[in-house]
């Protein structure tokens, strides 16, 4: 690590991981390159690796931060459920997820590379963020119905993180993707995050 404020090193952190974040939003997760994300930032590409040594641990600090992000709004919903109606919590969680896509398509498309070439000391960054995660919708099932049980919890929060590794690629559909569809004459439904998060929580909450 370089020698410099801990506010410095913050602030080049987070400036690495917005290019990263911009580079992602019209490129693949393979054709990012480091070289690619030092032309974006505003010192030297190989000042980089002073701070990350892979791509795959850039993208990592990027799913962490969307993670913080979604955890916050989990953290609210888990605030006031404890008199709302299972509806209202399915719809303020999918409400949670719907402007998420970047943690959606991580989780589905590049998760398991990024987490093969990353440090396991970074790695364990985001598995603390993931059981964060797992520890509110446990408070919010729990606020929702005080008698459920551990296991029950255990097995709502296994389900519900399963399912949101699927999303993605039923919502966000490329080009190509959509001619082959019609070609295939197959129908591509109207989803959006919102409406499938929403229709697995009606049937996953007791």
């Amino acid at each position: 690590m370089p020698k410099g404020s801990p506010e410095l090193t913050a602030a080049r952190k987070e400036e690495i991981i917005n290019a990263c974040e911009e580079l992602y939003k019209t490129m693949s997760f393979k054709d990012i390159t480091i070289k690619e994300i030092g032309e974006v930032t505003s010192f030297t590409r190989t000042s980089i690796y002073n701070y990350y040594r892979t791509k795959e641990e850039i993208m990592l600090a990027l799913f962490c931060r969307e993670y913080d992000i979604w955890c916050s709004k989990l953290e609210g919903i888990s605030e006031g459920c404890a008199d709302i109606s299972r509806e209202e919590i399915a719809s303020a969680i999918a409400h949670s997820l719907e402007d998420r896509e970047i943690l959606l398509r991580i989780q589905c498309m590049n998760l398991f590379d990024i987490e093969d070439n990353s440090r396991v000391e970074h790695l364990a960054e985001f598995k603390l963020r993931f059981k964060r995660m797992y520890e509110l919708l446990t408070v919010i099932l729990k606020s929702y119905q005080p008698e459920v049980t551990d296991d029950e919890c255990d097995s709502f929060c296994c389900c519900f993180s399963s399912f949101l590794f699927g999303i993605y690629p039923f919502v966000f559909h490329t080009e190509n993707q959509i001619k082959a569809m019609e070609i295939a004459d197959v129908r591509v439904p109207e989803l959006t995050v919102y409406k499938m998060v929403y229709d697995c929580l009606i049937k996953l909450l007791p």
